[in-house]
């Protein structure tokens, strides 16, 4: 017997140990921990591109998903979330914020919800009180997770739409738009992630040229029109070194109005290839979502990540 386990090889043994670890029930301290992943929240299929991207997270514990605005955040209010973990015995819960930035109103919504000490202004408090959603009342500790920021899975996902859109990467731009903030700080704090994100896809693409920036969707219309024309300018510059159309891919959660509609009047005359499709559906935001899990309750400090 001994003579013939030594001649099954080692990757097969590992792979039966991993099979069968998958198959038994998951420790206590595992189970224990629930997570809410908020979202901005949009019309159905916005949201249910959302829930379809979430649901694929293997977390250890059961997962809720909460929206701030649109026609199902009544229905889908953070207290409420909060109250099914609680009455499914979780001792602790991790708040995953699917937003692009940490840098914006609506994280700091979510700062607020989950207990932190925030301020929030006038616009953002109306925001919750017209939904309904308000702090919960529970007293299972809330831990706080960034949002996507300079998550490597953002990048992964830009990569896997750029090269969709190009089959010659070597000689072709690639430029990432995104909705962007309001205020010049924030537009800073936005672009310091999001240019490590860009020197990423370059790095794994193949692109001649990458860049990105913001339309800054909702800034007052002076602001918002400055940023679609240095968007526009910057296209314009790609096509002159390259001498072909631009690939555009935006960077933003899901499918709306902002995608659908906004970016390509934005860049409408200027040579580019756009197909808008947002970071949502891709199973690396369920990998990303479970790594945001992973270091916010210390069970791991994530050096490599696991993308599909």
């Amino acid at each position: 017997m001994t003579s013939l386990i030594s001649r099954i090889p080692l990757r097969s043994v590992r792979r039966a140990c991993a099979i069968v670890a998958l198959l038994l029930p998951l420790p206590a301290a595992a189970q224990s921990i629930g997570t809410i992943v908020v979202a901005h929240g949009g019309d159905s299929l916005w949201n249910a591109t959302v829930r379809h991207s979430v649901a694929g997270a293997q977390t250890g514990g059961p997962v809720e998903i909460s929206f701030l605005m649109g026609p199902e955040a009544p229905r889908a209010r953070f207290q409420d979330a909060v109250a099914r973990l609680e009455a499914q015995g979780v001792t602790r819960i991790v708040v995953v914020p699917l937003l692009v930035s940490s840098h914006s109103g609506h994280y700091d919504q979510i700062r607020y919800l989950a207990g932190d000490s925030v301020q929030l202004d006038d616009q953002m408090t109306h925001h919750l009180h017209m939904s309904g959603i308000e702090r919960p009342t529970s007293k299972v500790p809330l831990h706080m997770a960034k949002a996507l920021d300079a998550s490597p899975e953002v990048a992964r996902i830009l990569t896997d739409r750029a090269l969709l859109l190009s089959k010659t990467p070597n000689t072709d731009a690639l430029f990432i738009v995104g909705h962007g903030p309001n205020s010049a700080e924030d537009y800073a704090a936005w672009m310091d992630n999001l240019r490590p994100v860009a020197d990423s896809v370059k790095a794994w693409t193949g692109f001649r040229d990458v860049r990105v920036d913001m339309v800054r969707d909702d800034a007052p219309a002076p602001v918002r029109a400055e940023a679609v024309r240095r968007v526009r300018e910057l296209i314009e510059l790609q096509h002159l070194a390259t001498g072909r159309n631009v690939i555009v891919v935006p960077v933003l959660v899901s499918k709306g109005s902002v995608s659908r509609d906004k970016v390509p009047n934005d860049i409408r005359g200027t040579p580019s290839i756009y197909a808008g499709e947002p970071l949502a559906p891709h199973p690396a935001l369920a990998r990303w979502v479970e790594r945001r899990v992973r270091e916010s309750v210390g069970e791991a400090r994530v050096t490599h990540v696991r993308l599909p």
